[in-house]
């Protein structure tokens, strides 16, 4: 699996690979979420805290509350037995009372490869709006000394602004300024169950010791450094997508995972501080929106016109593979840059291969060394991958060791020949991960290579008698086509909740990406590691996400007006799906064109998304609607809105029906499947017609009408999409497709994705 978070915390926060429920494991007690429907408290009470407590009190005489919650939510989370959870859940004004998840991590070329460049700064205000927009980042906290924090510059706080800076563990209020204006962060959840944080391992406080949240929150909206790089690699000078924007960080995730009840809290007081963009490289597995808590709190976050952005996942290729599909939140998946970082295998039968690396130190000696596999200098079944304590050194002391990819993080991989006496490490992929070369910051000199290199490099070396290699490091190169391709582990669709919802919503760069780093842990993040760097180049739809983040943060200063739907649309349906050549996109996983499954609208492109032409809006009505064509019951609805709505019973949902850019059909027969959507235009008078593609001829797809005329700036326009499907295709059969309103000026698009269930 190909994880951002490179951190020695990844391995522990790997083992749940998605939503999972979390336990105690010293007696039967767990936290739990409970939602109180707020406008049935009894009018003895004054306070909404007091109710709640006296709810839990008249269950339990020792449970305390551990958060109250406001915003995100109405209710509070507290620790309790199953019979005590289900004995709340019979007490007046308790909607739902849900266990406790734990989250994991979804672990400067990028500008230039975006287009924003020196030259197109005046599509974006440099002061007033812009630099009012604050991006607000739940992750592992912040390292402040950066200098992607600097507030050089930067002008008062904005008036707005209602959050703080709290102080910890190695972490004083006056660390904040003007540009990191808000640092906070929420350990009761995850204390509550793991027990008191150990200070000594980890900051109780807004400080990252992992890096990761440093990396993302400098991504969307690090301020400009100049000279920034990785030991030399990718040097050049670092700034966020939104440089100007404020930073507010939102510590939530911890040595042994994130948990939503502290999630919850921190989107609570987001909401509060008056953040404009939430940016979330979190998520687990998939589960209703009623129970999901990044959902729900997002939710909240939504109808008070912030942008939610969350990454998609870091389960690809497989299918069904995505995380955080709401339709209220941005899903983001990952893709390439044009930059790479070479580094040879050379073999003594005279075939040398291309891997990448970012080792930085003392190079091999210019010959050929002793060359041997892992799997046979090991006793253990799983030699072959590397792992702590199965090499034996006396067979692999000053030779060059191949290892697998797989289970162990590959920087861990190096460290382990290293110990063992190896002089230099070539790490083959797997079928997992195919040609996709991820670059890593190693202990020893090393390259990583795809699998059908590797295929071969590993018949050499265990069917030559005297095996042996080298490995030449080359540095840093630019250009690389075709860019971007879309990332193996990005995950991928079909929706498993919601079908009709097609996510990912679109791709951004994640792979070998240079932001800011901890000054607690190695670019590795391996205890092993004293090395210190100001920035780490890593990869991971962690990473894609804040690109997201800040782009819509950029948006939002330039169209201040628009909601959230309305800077998604923008930004997906001015995204590209071919190449400059007109060729599509390609997935790296399988080396043939990408899908709307895989790269959704496409890849973000953020100069054209200023001036989209129409959008597709949404309201908190619209979202509501769609909870009600999904059948949900009036509590489950009130579990997500906070608000006690009923569906009208003379009215037809239909999840076809929801404002989105996009179009996801699901088939279960022959016959017409409608769908209908609203454009609005934001590029003022113009006359739209329609393009369709299809790949297939089994559907037919018709738009009425065909051509779209607006008068004047802000006129709402509605049509009808048809699928006719008159042909019937094996179940899990796909098929992709587009539709494309143009003016002759701006082309708005949608993908298309058919399914046959």
């Amino acid at each position: 699996m190909s994880s951002s978070f490179l951190s020695s915390t990844a391995f522990f926060l790997l083992l749940c690979l998605g939503f999972c429920h979390v336990s105690s494991s010293s007696s039967d007690q767990g936290t739990y979420i409970v939602h109180m429907a707020k406008s049935q408290m009894p009018s003895s009470f004054d306070l909404h805290s007091n109710w709640y407590d006296s709810s839990l009190r008249s269950i339990s005489d020792s449970a305390e509350l551990l958060y109250t919650y406001e915003n995100a939510i109405h209710g509070f989370s507290t620790r309790l037995t199953q019979e005590e959870a289900d004995s709340l859940m019979t007490q007046p004004g308790v909607i739902s009372v849900l266990p406790e998840h734990r989250y994991e991590l979804h672990t400067t070329r990028t500008p230039l490869f975006l287009g924003l460049d020196e030259h197109t700064a005046d599509l974006f205000p440099e002061a007033g709006s812009y630099s009012d927009v604050v991006v607000g980042v739940l992750d592992t906290g912040v390292w402040p000394e950066s200098k992607s924090y600097s507030d050089e510059g930067f002008g008062p706080i904005p008036s707005s602004w209602k959050g703080g800076c709290e102080a910890g563990t190695n972490f004083t209020a006056s660390l904040c300024n003007r540009k990191l204006i808000g640092a906070r962060f929420f350990a009761r959840g995850y204390e509550s169950t793991m027990g008191p944080i150990d200070e000594s391992k980890e900051s109780r406080s807004p400080r990252d010791d992992d890096g990761h949240g440093t990396h993302t929150s400098s991504t969307a909206a690090g301020s400009v450094v100049e000279g920034a790089s990785l030991l030399g690699y990718a040097s050049g000078t670092a700034r966020g997508m939104a440089p100007r924007a404020r930073v507010a960080v939102y510590k939530v995730c911890w040595l042994g995972g994130c948990f939503s009840s502290d999630i919850l809290a921190a989107i609570d007081k987001a909401i509060a501080d008056n953040v404009n963009v939430l940016s979330m490289s979190l998520g687990g597995g998939m589960s209703d929106y009623y129970r999901d808590g990044v959902a729900i709190g997002a939710f909240a976050a939504m109808e008070r016109g912030i942008l939610v952005s969350c990454s998609a996942g870091n389960a690809g290729p497989s299918s069904f593979s995505l995380s955080n599909v709401a339709p209220w939140i941005t899903t983001v998946g990952a893709g390439t840059l044009d930059r790479d970082f070479p580094a040879l295998a050379i073999l003594g039968n005279g075939k040398n291969f291309t891997g990448v690396s970012l080792f930085k130190g003392e190079a091999l000696p210019d010959k050929l060394l002793p060359f041997i596999y892992a799997g046979n200098a090991s006793n253990a079944t799983n030699g072959n991958l590397c792992m702590t304590g199965t090499l034996i050194p006396e067979k692999v002391k000053g030779k060059i060791v191949m290892c697998d990819r797989g289970i162990n993080a590959r920087v861990q991989k190096g460290d382990v020949v290293k110990a063992a006496g190896g002089v230099g490490m070539i790490l083959a992929n797997t079928a997992a991960n195919g040609e996709e070369l991820v670059a890593d910051a190693h202990l020893l000199p090393a390259t990583t290579v795809g699998e059908k290199a590797g295929d071969i490099i590993r018949h050499y070396v265990t069917t030559d008698p005297n095996p042996t290699a080298s490995i030449s490091i080359l540095g840093t190169v630019v250009g690389v086509k075709p860019s971007p391709v879309v990332a193996a582990f990005s995950s991928r669709g079909p929706n498993s909740i919601t079908p009709n919802i097609l996510k990912p919503d679109l791709i951004a760069p994640g792979v070998n990406i240079l932001a800011a780093w901890t000054g607690a842990a190695g670019p590795t993040g391996l205890a092993s590691d004293s090395r210190r760097v100001e920035f780490n180049i890593i990869s991971g739809t962690s990473m894609s996400c804040p690109h997201v983040s800040g782009l819509a943060a950029l948006l939002k200063s330039v169209h201040p007006e628009w909601s959230p739907a309305a800077i998604r649309s923008a930004l997906m349906t001015t995204a590209y799906k071919t190449y400059k050549d007109g060729k599509p996109l390609l997935d790296i996983a399988t080396g043939k064109p990408s899908t709307p499954f895989d790269h959704g609208a496409g890849h973000v492109s953020p100069t054209t998304a200023t001036n989209p032409g129409l959008i597709y809006d949404l309201t908190t009505e619209d979202y509501l609607g769609f909870l009600c064509a999904l059948n949900y019951t009036s509590p489950q609805i009130r579990s997500v809105s906070r608000r006690n709505y009923t569906c009208d019973p003379s009215k037809s949902y239909l999840v076809a029906d929801l404002n989105y850019p996009s179009f996801a059909v699901n088939v279960d027969g022959a016959g017409a499947y409608k769908y209908t959507r609203t454009v609005t235009s934001v590029g003022g008078a113009g006359t739209y017609s329609v393009k369709v593609t299809s790949e297939t001829t089994g559907v037919k797809i018709s738009v009425e009408p065909a051509v779209l005329n607006f008068k004047e700036a802000n006129e709402k326009k509605s049509y009808t999409v048809t699928f006719t499907v008159d042909s019937s295709k094996p179940s899990g059969s796909n098929s992709f497709g587009s539709i494309e309103w143009s003016d002759g000026k701006h082309v708005v698009g949608s993908p298309v994705a058919i399914s046959w269930t």
